[in-house]
């Protein structure tokens, strides 16, 4: 346990050697300490600061539009746009907001700040605090950053994951499922079909034949694999004719 940790734990109030700024909805800029706001629904605020698009940049931010909250969400780059679908795609996620808050602390005299790519909130009210770095990419003053986080989302309850390139087959597939990932692609009479056919394990391309044709039924197929309805082994391989494909037990 940290110095920190162990001075919130004598005053009583967790979170209360972190700084906290954000942008509520309806307040605007506020500023406080994490003990004072740790249950804010920051799934809901804004970014708490632009996004630039230079010129000539080595990032490449943009928006994304996610299925699970109806809104673009920003990302800084092509790592963080992949982690967004990743996010977006998990059945667990309820919400998510990017450059959710600045946090700061004091390290060795010196004031030290930070802001988090992603704030995400799960069904069972669980605050996932998310920093996207490529392992070779992380300096000592990034891990620094990391550890003071990772130790104030475990004073107030909150996960933290420092994460890093995603696995590239299960990124592939979850690429090409969320350009499905819309609701206007939804046809309820081919999901209960669909529902039907893999209630079984099925070759992916077979079960659609049955249903009818290949290029109005796999649209609905990959949609429904998105919400989580269809279910298959998305690390196992790109997902093709043959991949065995069933009816989730569970899905959004």
């Amino acid at each position: 346990m940290g110095t920190a940790a162990l001075r919130a734990d004598r005053s009583g109030r967790p979170g209360a050697d972190f700084g906290l700024e954000f942008i509520a909805a309806t307040e605007g800029r506020v500023s406080g300490s994490l003990a004072d706001y740790w249950d804010v629904r920051f799934e809901d605020v804004e970014p708490v600061r632009s996004f630039h698009f230079a010129k000539g940049s080595r990032s490449y931010p943009g928006l994304y539009w996610s299925a699970t909250v109806r809104r673009h969400v920003g990302y800084e780059s092509w790592l963080e746009r992949d982690h967004l679908k990743l996010l977006d795609f998990d059945q667990r996620v309820i919400g998510i907001a990017s450059q959710p808050f600045r946090m700061s602390w004091k390290e060795n005299g010196a004031v030290r700040r930070h802001i988090p790519d992603f704030f995400a909130r799960c069904a069972d009210g669980t605050g996932v605090v998310i920093d996207v770095r490529a392992d070779g990419l992380i300096e000592d003053k990034d891990a620094a950053a990391f550890a003071a986080t990772e130790e104030a989302c475990c004073q107030v309850g909150w996960e933290f994951r420092r994460i890093g390139t995603p696995d590239q087959v299960l990124m592939a597939n979850v690429r090409w499922l969320a350009g499905y990932r819309h609701p206007r692609v939804h046809r309820e009479a081919e999901r209960r079909a669909l529902e039907e056919v893999f209630a079984e394990p099925k070759c992916l391309l077979a079960g659609v034949s049955q249903v009818g044709h290949p290029i109005a039924v796999l649209p609905v197929l990959f949609h429904l694999m998105w919400v989580g309805v269809l279910t298959a082994d998305l690390r196992a391989g790109v997902l093709h004719r043959m991949t065995l494909v069933s009816t989730a037990t569970e899905g959004r």
